[in-house]
């Protein structure tokens, strides 16, 4: 006798889900599933700020920050996926947010700085890192306070910036790049290679700072490739900047058998070096 009675309880059952249902809407759904965002929402907000394809991050922080926009770090985390996917506009427009928001500090300022570096907006940049309480000594800070004192041209100012930046990361490898690449820029070309050298010690992968160590050592007549760690590939691409340093300087045969290295060297067709080549040495037509 339990069984009609148990058959009629689930069948009470199916049909009341079939009537909560037709009641639910996406708002209701959108609603519950922000509640669960806000339970156990952060390690996965750890995870798209992370992995995967950064456009993906942008549309669900978007989502996650229509469903809850009062959250600060939703707010953050959208910023900072648009800066991964290098939509600098957005990203600036986003930071601007999260700077307005009652929650934010120092450090959201500095990063709304990076994103108008970022989209070349140098002098906005400037003004909010003046606006920057200078109690707040970060790296990051140090680090944009010095490309802009770059910019400007204020060398000194810049040198004191890039040293202190150094001294407050254990992984100074991309601010000694930038350090060495304004030595070079200056002329300053022996300044320039030891601190593409510091660059390597730190990060002896860095293929930037191999190819700007090659156009130090170039800047200054010397031809020879740095002992370093180097695939094949960057083996060529490296003889190749050198190769066009030496045209540059007027040593032009030199460049030419830097180039006819670079291109026995690469494992492939080298379009660029024989480009170059070819323009150096096919007949002038007018």
């Amino acid at each position: 006798m339990r069984h009609p009675i148990l058959l009629t309880l689930c069948a009470a059952g199916v049909f009341g889900l079939s009537a909560c249902d037709k009641s639910i809407d996406a708002d209701a759904v959108d609603r519950e599933f922000a509640g669960v965002n806000a339970i156990d929402g952060t390690g996965l907000n750890d995870v798209m700020l992370t992995a995967g394809d950064p456009d993906d991050a942008v549309a669900y922080f978007r989502r996650a920050d229509t469903l809850d926009p009062d959250r600060i770090d939703l707010k953050r985390g959208l910023a900072k996926s648009l800066v991964r996917a290098k939509r600098s506009t957005e990203a600036v427009a986003a930071w601007s947010r999260v700077v307005a928001h009652e929650g934010a500090g120092p450090e959201d300022s500095v990063s709304l700085a990076d994103a108008l570096i970022r989209n070349n907006e140098w002098k906005r940049a400037e003004e909010v890192l003046n606006g920057i309480p200078p109690t707040h000594e970060t790296y990051q800070r140090y680090r944009l306070e010095a490309m802009i004192a770059d910019s400007n041209k204020q060398w000194q100012k810049a040198d004191s910036f890039y040293e202190t930046a150094v001294g407050l990361t254990t992984k100074p490898a991309p601010v000694l790049n930038n350090w060495g690449y304004s030595k070079l820029t200056r002329g300053d070309y022996q300044g320039a290679e030891k601190l593409f050298y510091d660059t390597l010690r730190h990060d002896p992968a860095m293929f930037t700072a191999k190819n700007n160590l090659v156009l130090a050592r170039g800047a200054q007549g010397n031809y020879t490739l740095p002992v370093l760690h180097m695939t094949q590939v960057e083996r060529a691409e490296l003889l190749h900047t050198l190769g066009l340093s030496a045209i540059k300087r007027g040593d032009v045969e030199i460049g030419k058998g830097l180039l006819r290295n670079a291109i026995e060297t690469h494992p492939q067709h080298f379009e660029a070096a024989a480009t170059a080549l070819a323009a150096l040495e096919g007949p002038v037509t007018n």
